[in-house]
Order: C-alpha cells, then structure tokens, then sequence
C-alpha cells in the first residue's frame, strides 16, 4: 500500500460548511480500505450532536470515525491536540494497510497537518479566568482596547466584538510577554525547522464544493431550519442545565449553539436566532473559502445545481474516485 515512493497514501477531503463531505466520505468507505479521521472541532465533544451535523449513530457503527466523542464539552480541545492525535491514528492506520480519510471543514486542524505546528504557548486556564472576569466587567471593545496597546497589529485584524481571538491574544501575551503577532512572524522564520505530518504521506488533497454560493447558502439555511426539527432547541437546553458548562467554552461558542444558548438566555427571538446562526455560518463558509482559495495542490469536485442531486452526487463520487486511481491511491476493487 505504501507504493513506489515508500510513503503510505492518505484522503484529505475539506471543503465548505454543508457542501457534502460527510456523503462522499461514507460513499468512499464503500468502495475502499479507508478509516475516516473526523476533522470537526465540535464533532469532538460529546452531546453536540444535531448542531454540529454530526453522523447519527448507526452511521456511526457501520462507519467509525475516529476523533468522534472523545471529549466533554468543559474540557477544551486544541489544534495541537488534534495534531498529535490525528498523527497517531495516520501511523495507526497505515500500519494496519489501511488508508487514513480525513473529513472535515476546520481548516486549522488540517493547517497543523499541513504546517509546522506554532511555538504558541498552550491555554492557561487563570490567565484565561481572569481575562473573562475582566471582560464582564469592562466589555470586550475595551479588551480590544487593550490589546491595542501591546499587539496593535492584531488587534487590527480583529473585530472589537472577537472575544475569543481576542482573549487568545491577550492571553499569549500574558503568558509569554510577546506579542501574538511577533510570534506568528517567528514560526515563518523557523518554517522548515519541525516536520509537517503530512510529508509523511502521499496525500491527495480534495475539495467539495457547490460552484454557485447561492446554493451553498440556501443549503445552509435548510440544513439548520433541520437541525431545529430534530431537536437542536432541546439540544442546547440540556446543555445549559450543566452548572459546569458556560458559553465562553469553545464547545458552545461554536455556530448554531452560541446563537441558540443566546436565544434561550432572552437575548432575542427565535426568528432572529435563526436569522444569526444561519448568517454566522454564512461567514464560517467565507472564511473556509478564504484558507481553501490559499490551499495549494487542492482537486476540487463541484456541484453546478440543487436539482437532479442523486445523479450530480454519482458524478461527484466517479470525479472523486478518478482523482484517487490516478494519483494512485488504491487498487481497483480492493477494500
């Protein structure tokens, strides 16, 4: 399996927010010898369920996907830990002759696959603490103030209203007396200096995407007016019941469950709760686009319509496989 370069192959398959991953990487597993590695940072914590579109649990069973359930949502995960865990479950699987498929649209986790990791300090939970407590009191624009004074570079990057990169910043520069930005630039100087997980493989890297983002959009508004009908509400109300949880967590900052706790918190109604969740994951689709558009070495598979599904999901799969057999990343007919 690990052919002529003596390199295991491995599937990265991305793209944007309900385009239609998850589908294609189940077809995938029909056809070929490949265990799917989630790349979803809500689909790892435990009870997000419905909003972060993850597979039901008999999909679950026929098909496991690795880095699924593995953490409670008051236990913070990182990139850097998906890093080490996503590496671990590629060796694995290589080892077993099998073929790792990544699947996913958090575009970080699958940067740290493709880059060097950041010298970035990990979280500190007091300095974090004290960050939140500050911004209860103050607000986050005079937190943005403040990261101003000692990181005015990125704090032109963000919007006042940022909280979480913004605690990030401040936080990093608490812990390390350096400016985030300052830091960042030092990774690209020592770019080169640490092994990326990928050289370590022959991927092929695959994109899925509507061509019209219109109706990527229009996907998007039906997929979460869904996520409402199975249940989302009665989702995040049980989450709420949970003294140790709170939506500062990155678990519940997620889009659709900030929008949803806010709505049940009595920020607003629920017409406008589905009006922001749904335009906040409008922005997450921008922003993939954004790290997608910048992704070299990228094949991209298109959907031209919303009519006719079951015969463009077919092409799509025929497109998918074709870009797979020439790379080449399987044997035909081998499982």
């Amino acid at each position: 399996m690990a052919g002529e370069s003596g390199r295991p192959p491995a599937i990265f398959l991305t793209g944007p927010t309900a385009s239609g991953k998850t589908a294609l990487a189940l077809e995938l597993a029909e056809r070929l010898p490949v265990e799917i590695i989630s790349v979803d940072s809500a689909q790892v914590y435990r009870g997000l369920d419905i909003g972060s579109a993850k597979p039901e649990p008999g999909i679950l069973a026929r098909y496991p996907h690795h880095l699924v359930d593995i953490r409670d949502p008051s236990d913070p995960y990182s990139a850097a830990l998906f890093a080490e865990d996503a590496a671990r479950l590629m060796a694995a699987i290589s080892g077993r002759g099998r073929i790792p498929l990544l699947v996913g649209g958090t575009m970080l986790y699958f940067r740290v696959l493709r880059e060097s990791l950041s010298p970035l300090p990990s979280a500190n939970p007091q300095v974090r603490w004290e960050l939140e407590r500050e911004a209860e009191i103050d607000g986050w624009p005079a937190m943005h103030r403040q990261l101003q004074a000692v990181d005015p570079e990125t704090a032109r990057a963000l919007h006042p209203n940022h909280s979480h990169r913004i605690q990030r910043a401040l936080e990093v520069f608490r812990v390390t007396g350096t400016p985030l930005s300052t830091l960042i630039k030092q990774e690209g100087r020592t770019a080169g200096a640490g092994r990326s997980v990928i050289e370590d493989y022959r991927a092929v890297q695959i994109a899925v995407s509507p061509v019209d983002r219109g109706l990527l959009h229009r996907r998007i508004e039906t997929r979460f007016l869904h996520m409402l009908e199975r249940g989302l509400v009665r989702e995040v109300e049980n989450l709420r019941r949970r003294p140790d949880l709170h939506p500062a967590l990155p678990a519940l900052r997620s889009v659709g469950y900030r929008q949803v706790w806010e709505f049940l918190s009595g920020e607003y109604e629920h017409a406008e709760m589905v009006a922001r969740a749904t335009a906040a994951t409008r922005q997450l689709a921008k922003r993939q686009y954004t790290w997608l558009n910048k992704w070299h070495g990228l094949h991209w598979l298109y959907t031209e319509t919303d009519r006719g599904e079951s015969l463009q999901f077919r092409k799509i799969v025929d497109n998918c496989l074709k870009i797979l057999q020439k790379a080449p990343i399987y044997i035909e007919g081998t499982r």
